[in-house]
């Protein structure tokens, strides 16, 4: 008959602290494949048009709701239109406008968290070039961006009734200082700042703003496609609410949400400086949360985009439009 010895008090102490030292390790490998992948592409290079987006994956704010996520880079070469048609991207960023009419071309998007409430949206032209007025316009070269940025500045030549010769902008506005176009597309945030470092005076300059002139669409938002949302909701909600924790740390941490878009600027190797985008997070603040505005952050009311879709139907660049409660996927319900 064998005997079992009684456990000593420096046995239990050695049982104790290797059985706590079980509950304290960490979750084997298959707990990260419980995170859901997810690829976002935004509509332009690295920048701090982006910043609440970079500082959720940096910060974690994405794992730490289940998402695993992938920010890819955005630009002319790589539009969100073509990369969520093509499944390469769960989620992209659109002005409102440009949404609207990709979705009646055909692509099913719909809008789970618009992050900007207020247009930025100007055309910059030199006053000695005797361009004054909105008519002063008619028969100039203008340079745009591609059919997903120029909807607003076709709507306002619209309701100005002017003609203009359309010239392709890419990611400069060297053009418009060479004097190649008579007038250039430019965001408050971004371009206009770069045209008065190089040494222009606002007093040299007129400035047609689409906010000004009643087209104040709101721009950059995230969508996804029908299939997405209908199928996991819960993923949309996850992302919905983690970018908005970004924005919001970003501008409560405005040097450190700097520190990271720049590592994002740096490795895409973009003609930028840190001044400029400081700049451009202070203003995309402005826009995001604009003062007067007592909206839902990520929500997109149906007043904004009734006003949208009549702007752009009068203009005829719009044939048809989705009811409000298909295009609009509220996460937060």
């Amino acid at each position: 008959m064998s005997v079992v010895s009684p456990l000593r008090p420096g046995h239990l102490a050695g049982l104790l602290i290797a059985l706590l030292g079980l509950l304290a390790a960490p979750c084997p490998p298959a707990a990260a494949q419980e995170l859901k992948k997810a690829v976002l592409i935004p509509q332009w290079e690295p920048q701090a048009q982006f910043a609440g987006y970079y500082v959720a994956l940096a910060k974690g704010f994405y794992r730490q709701r289940g998402v695993d996520m992938t920010i890819l880079r955005g630009g002319p070469k790589s539009p969100p239109s073509r990369l969520l048609a093509e499944g390469r991207a769960t989620f992209g960023t659109f002005f409102l406008a440009t949404a609207l009419r990709l979705r009646s071309e055909g692509l099913p998007l719909v809008n789970i968290c618009q992050i900007v409430r207020r247009s930025s949206l100007l055309l910059i032209a030199r006053k000695d070039g005797g361009i004054r007025e909105p008519r002063d316009l008619d028969g100039r070269k203008v340079s745009m961006w591609g059919p997903e940025f120029r909807l607003q500045q076709e709507t306002f030549f619209r309701d100005c009734g002017v003609r203009v010769i359309p010239r392709p902008q890419g990611f400069t506005v060297d053009l418009f200082l060479r004097g190649g176009v008579d007038a250039v597309s430019g965001m408050l945030y971004n371009e206009y700042h770069t045209i008065l470092n190089t040494g222009l005076d606002p007093d040299e300059l007129t400035v047609f703003s689409m906010d000004e002139h009643g087209l104040s669409f709101p721009e950059d938002g995230i969508y996804c496609l029908e299939k997405t949302w209908r199928e996991d909701p819960d993923l949309c909600r996850a992302v919905a609410e983690a970018s908005l924790e970004g924005w919001r740390w970003a501008f409560a941490n405005p040097d450190k949400a700097l520190d990271i878009v720049m590592s994002h600027v740096n490795a895409a190797n973009l003609p930028t400086n840190r001044m400029h985008q400081k700049w451009m997070l202070a203003r995309m603040q402005d826009i995001i949360s604009p003062q007067g505005v007592a909206a839902a952050p990520g929500s997109l009311s149906r007043a904004e985009y009734d006003a949208v879709v009549t702007a752009m139907s009068r203009a005829n660049i719009l044939a048809d439009s989705p009811p409000y409660e298909a295009f609009y996927a509220d996460p937060f319900k």
